[in-house]
């Protein structure tokens, strides 16, 4: 299974924001639901948000409703993770996955987020 790539991490003052993207180099993202999950360090994955793959509906972890925006653009592959109001809780290595459930065994690198107080 091929994996996916995330990028646009970095470290962020509270309040501050970030979009992420996530891309699949070799093949097409525009039918997988794709789902968005981080790991704070000492702490195992947790979902944050899920964009469909049919009708680009989008559900929310409670942690960043309001707060985190996830879309599509299909005529670049690309799913965004724009996080808005950051805070120290946000923290973490944030991936993509090709499903908005676990068990999920394809995780990408990851992108790091820091956000400090």
């Amino acid at each position: 299974q091929a994996q996916l790539v995330e990028s646009g991490g970095g470290l962020v003052q509270a309040g501050g924001s970030l979009r992420l993207s996530c891309t699949a180099p070799g093949f097409t993202l525009n039918y997988y639901a794709i789902g968005w999950f981080r790991q704070a360090p000492g702490k195992g994955r947790e979902g944050v948000s899920c964009i469909s793959g049919n009708d680009d509906s989008t559900d929310y972890a409670d942690s960043v409703k309001g707060r985190f925006t996830t879309s599509r653009d299909n005529a670049g592959n690309t799913v965004y993770l724009q996080m808005n109001s950051l805070k120290p809780e946000d923290t973490g290595v944030y991936y993509c996955a090709m499903s908005c459930v676990l068990p999920y065994n394809y995780w990408g690198q990851g992108t790091q987020v820091t956000v400090s107080a």
